[in-house]
């Protein structure tokens, strides 16, 4: 057999590298085109300005440009408003209830398992819309509070400021919470149980269980969460175009939608759009390297 195939030319090695090669290339191919070539293309882009066939180089002045922007800014602030509330409220909810249903004893856990997940199999529009009339002046909010005594009239949720950020984050908790509980439970399966049981005979407590074994094992998966959910909030989209509109006065407004309404609406302005989405990239990249720096264990 090894002779056949030296006659050939190759070895039967060579010709088993040959084969994965031959079978990487479409996906490799694919990538470039269209992932790699448009990075490449909005990078170039981002140093010009103009539309079509009138785009003329720039240098750095729509980078420049970004930070004389109050409504970008604005956005920022709203996106890491967001991040430092609604990530660790929807991490540290989805933990709790990952080690609630990961109890042996507990009855009907597929039934609890599938109703948490459910959320996040929905429409993001969908929801986004559902939650915008929960919300709504003579919604179901208003009339539950209004009857429970704790608003004496109707209270417009999506025309304050604060307000309308608060039902963001209560739209994202509810939406997300089942997807991050769902990793942590996979990595809740793979601790045996007899840990929990040599703890429980060495006399620890819940709490004591939890944060000696439960978080120390599940730190690879808790910062994996971290670093999606981080990267995740930072592109926030649906949410501020279904669910305010970026409204009242961009007040809630993200980046991305900031961006799209640059791109889309009005005169387009590529290059100014794609700077600012480099800018989102850079953020995403610092704060993802930093949480790895942090959660790395190793010397």
């Amino acid at each position: 057999m090894m002779e056949k195939s030296k006659r050939s030319g190759f070895t039967l090695q060579q010709k088993q590298k040959l084969v994965g090669w031959l079978f990487l290339i479409p996906g490799v191919a694919l990538i470039i085109i269209l992932s790699f070539y448009p990075a490449v293309k909005a990078l170039m882009i981002s140093f010009q300005t103009g539309t079509g066939a009138n785009m003329k180089w720039c240098g750095f002045m729509n980078y420049v440009r970004i930070f004389q922007d109050g409504v970008f800014i604005q956005s920022i602030k709203n996106c890491f408003f967001y991040l430092i509330i609604q990530v660790p409220i929807m991490l540290v909810l989805g933990l709790a209830l990952a080690s609630l249903l990961n109890n042996p004893k507990l009855r009907f856990k597929g039934f609890f398992r599938t109703a948490i997940f459910l959320p996040c199999a929905t429409s993001l529009v969908a929801y986004a819309i559902i939650f915008r009339s929960l919300f709504a002046n003579d919604g179901f909010v208003n009339s539950v509070l209004v009857k429970l005594g704790i608003l004496s009239s109707n209270y417009n949720f999506l025309s304050h400021a604060f307000s309308a950020k608060v039902v963001i984050i209560i739209a994202l908790i509810w939406r997300w919470t089942g997807y991050n509980m769902v990793f942590y439970l996979s990595g809740l399966q793979n601790i045996e149980y007899s840990v929990y049981e040599a703890a429980k005979i060495d006399g620890a407590n819940m709490v004591q269980t939890f944060f000696k074994i439960t978080a120390p094992l599940l730190k690879p998966t808790i910062l994996m969460t971290v670093i999606m959910s981080t990267n995740g909030t930072l592109q926030l989209f649906d949410e501020s175009v279904n669910l305010t509109n970026g409204g009242p006065a961009n007040a809630s407004v993200t980046m991305s939608h900031y961006i799209f309404n640059r791109a889309f609406q009005g005169v387009p302005n590529f290059g100014y759009t794609s700077a600012m989405s480099f800018v989102i990239l850079i953020m995403v990249a610092i704060l993802a390297i930093a949480q790895m720096k942090v959660g790395d264990s190793r010397d």
